[in-house]
């Protein structure tokens, strides 16, 4: 999926002149990364908005077009109210297509439903991850990857290490291998699964 974000060089800055542009209805950001120096910009708020919803927008390359010239940038930061739909400030890093991206990418667990522990036994899916870290070039970037659960019993479980990953795509090192997913009994525990049979 590609986003485009229609974007303009602030010049003014300051917490009041930050005010002033969340008044008018804009945002302020900035972009940074790369041969080029940090630039301070501000996007329209409603836009913006709008796409912050959509998950894809996290994990993927956008294409952020500055006065009229574009580049590909990745969302590192945002803040927003606390309690209001607001989005306060913005950050987008650059992306260089020859150097490794380090980024967050969400899990899609699919096959839940059909899965034997679930629909046999009765168990409970107990999702422990919903993003992993992975390191990339910018065109093997995925939007998601995908957790099949259909072969799990329950007392069974996926782990970072067997997670199927795209082309040119690889899990940042961890010094464990954690559980993404698992299906327990009801009870939580074997005694659960037990009474379950």
């Amino acid at each position: 999926m590609t986003f485009e974000l229609i974007a303009q060089a602030r010049t003014l800055q300051g917490t009041g002149a930050s005010r002033r542009l969340r008044r008018a209805g804009t945002v302020p950001g900035i972009v940074y990364g790369g041969e080029a120096a940090a630039q301070a910009i501000e996007v329209g708020h409603n836009d913006l908005l709008l796409k912050l919803k959509k998950e894809a927008f996290h994990s993927s390359i956008i294409s952020l077009v500055v006065d009229g010239k574009k580049e590909a940038v990745l969302l590192r930061d945002y803040q927003t109210h606390a309690y209001k739909p607001l989005v306060l400030h913005i950050d987008f890093q650059r992306v260089d297509a020859t150097h490794e991206l380090h980024i967050k990418v969400p899990l899609h667990f699919i096959n839940e439903e059909v899965a034997p522990g679930v629909k046999l036994s009765g168990g409970l899916v107990n999702h422990v991850v919903t993003e992993v870290e992975v390191l990339c070039l910018a065109k093997d970037l995925p939007a998601f990857i995908e957790v099949d659960l259909s072969a799990l019993k329950v007392g069974d479980s996926i782990h970072l290490s067997q997670l199927k990953l795209p082309a040119g795509v690889k899990l940042v090192a961890h010094a464990s291998d954690d559980v993404v997913v698992g299906i327990v009994g009801k009870g939580g525990s074997a005694e659960g699964e037990a009474a379950a049979e």
